[in-house]
């Protein structure tokens, strides 16, 4: 039935701040950058690695989300590296700030996290 995942909606509360973060900051490739004069909102497509991750929106008047601490829902993302020192430097030259580099003590992996403009958590996991 369920193949794979086909991608995560994410609403930002102010859309030029978080479509820099996600596309300059994060290097994801636009797909296609839609305005819904309707609805005055935006919806951006991206991808990560001509894969289709995120729907990125924006809508007038949002309401905050609690994301931490470990609110019910959706807890974060996750994004896969192959160096996480260096992705945590690539990020800290954009100053983006991380928490400390850690290890899964159940996978033994090395992972952190950090936060979007609104400060949803992201994480960076090493393969």
């Amino acid at each position: 039935m369920i193949k794979n995942i086909h991608h995560t909606a994410i609403i930002c509360s102010d859309y030029k701040k978080s479509k820099h973060f996600y596309t300059e900051v994060l290097n994801l490739e636009i797909i296609k950058e839609t305005y819904r004069a309707e609805r005055k909102s935006y919806k951006l497509d991206l991808a990560l690695n001509g894969n289709y991750i995120i729907e990125l929106f924006s809508f007038e008047n949002t309401p905050r989300r609690i994301s931490r601490p470990e609110a019910c829902g959706l807890r974060h993302l996750a994004f896969s590296v192959e160096n996480i020192e260096s992705a945590v430097e690539e990020l800290q030259a954009k100053a983006i700030p991380t928490e400390p580099i850690r290890i899964d003590p159940i996978t033994g992996k090395r992972f952190t996290f950090f936060s979007d403009p609104d400060d949803l958590p992201l994480e960076l996991y090493e393969i």
